[in-house]
């Protein structure tokens, strides 16, 4: 098996797992990553037994492939040169902050033949495959995400509050909606409220899609206790899924009655499973010089972003 020679670029929270990930990935060698935090960057390497680079750029010379795990308002400077350098990228969502940035990185990384895959990885949990089997015509949708306000950071602002709330946690179901649903948005309705940051930390959002499904969304990162729960109708189907405890419920009619299923969910197989796909990709690349379709596409990134920033829009009319 050739392995994927791959880098992070940005080992926080959520840029340590990518790395540590990458370490049980067969297919992955892991040549190094890089940090604008210095100390942080090397204390990372260290424990994880590979190099710190001191520059993007020299990290790009030595892989194929990067996880690009920064903050969403430097996804676009640092996607530009990571297609410029001809390397493949899977960019932690959302995809950029503006649309006219997303729609760069997607016209750059087709010039260069490079793969962008955006990590809206709950599309990657076991049950998402079984919801996207029996759910094929979603009526309504009813989703809660809420967190507890991000924690201080020295120097910078708490983590994911770059944006608002609405591109910083409701776009990974957006994007999971977006794929379920299948249809173009008609109508938004929203109400979104700044708290403790200068964007709305909470947003409650109303869509109505040309097919009659409608799907109502509430976002929050100023809340005691965190949430994760979606529930799905249709006419013949039901799913109930709850991300803190980590379990979901599948309902639905066949010709001998009601089925039901009990379906774990799993965060951390998620991302593994999210970072494997990405290397199957730029693996499949390399062995064909065709550029392959990731489960969650660039393409599919910037629909999701779109969407986000339409709401957006809203909200700052409305306030």
């Amino acid at each position: 098996m050739t392995k994927i020679k791959v880098g992070v670029i940005g080992v926080g929270a959520l840029g340590w797992h990518h790395a540590r990930l990458y370490k049980e990935c067969d297919q992955a060698e892991l040549v190094g990553i890089y940090d604008l935090d210095e100390e942080s960057g090397e204390n990372v390497a260290e424990k994880l037994a590979t190099r710190y680079f001191k520059s993007p750029v020299a990290l790009l010379e030595a892989v194929d492939a990067v996880s690009i795990a920064v903050p969403a308002h430097l996804h676009f400077e640092i996607g530009q040169r990571v297609i410029e350098a001809k390397k493949h990228i899977l960019m932690e969502k959302p995809l950029t902050e503006f649309l006219d940035h997303g729609r760069k990185l997607l016209e750059m990384a087709k010039e260069n033949d490079c793969i962008i895959q955006v990590g809206h990885v709950e599309r990657f949990n076991p049950i998402i495959a079984v919801m996207e089997e029996k759910l094929t015509d979603p009526r309504f949708i009813e989703v809660h995400r809420l967190s507890p306000y991000p924690p201080q950071r020295p120097g910078q602002k708490p983590r994911g509050t770059e944006v608002g709330v609405v591109l910083d946690l409701m776009i990974h179901d957006l994007e999971m909606i977006l794929n379920l649903v299948d249809s173009e948005v008609e109508l938004i309705d929203v109400v979104g409220v700044p708290i403790l940051s200068s964007t709305e930390d909470i947003a409650n959002v109303r869509l109505r899609f040309e097919n009659g499904c409608v799907a109502n969304l509430t976002a929050s990162r100023v809340t005691n206790e965190p949430v994760r729960k979606m529930r799905i109708f249709q006419s013949d189907a039901y799913v109930s899924l709850d991300y803190q405890e980590k379990s979901g419920e599948i309902y639905w009619k066949d010709e001998t009655g009601i089925q039901h299923k009990t379906i774990l969910v799993d965060d951390h197989n998620a991302l593994l499973k999210q970072l494997e796909h990405f290397l199957k990709c730029v693996a499949g690349y390399m062995a064909t010089g065709n550029i392959p379709a990731p489960k969650v596409s660039g393409e599919q990134g910037f629909k999701a972003l779109e969407l986000a920033v339409k709401i957006r829009e809203k909200i700052q009319l409305s306030s």
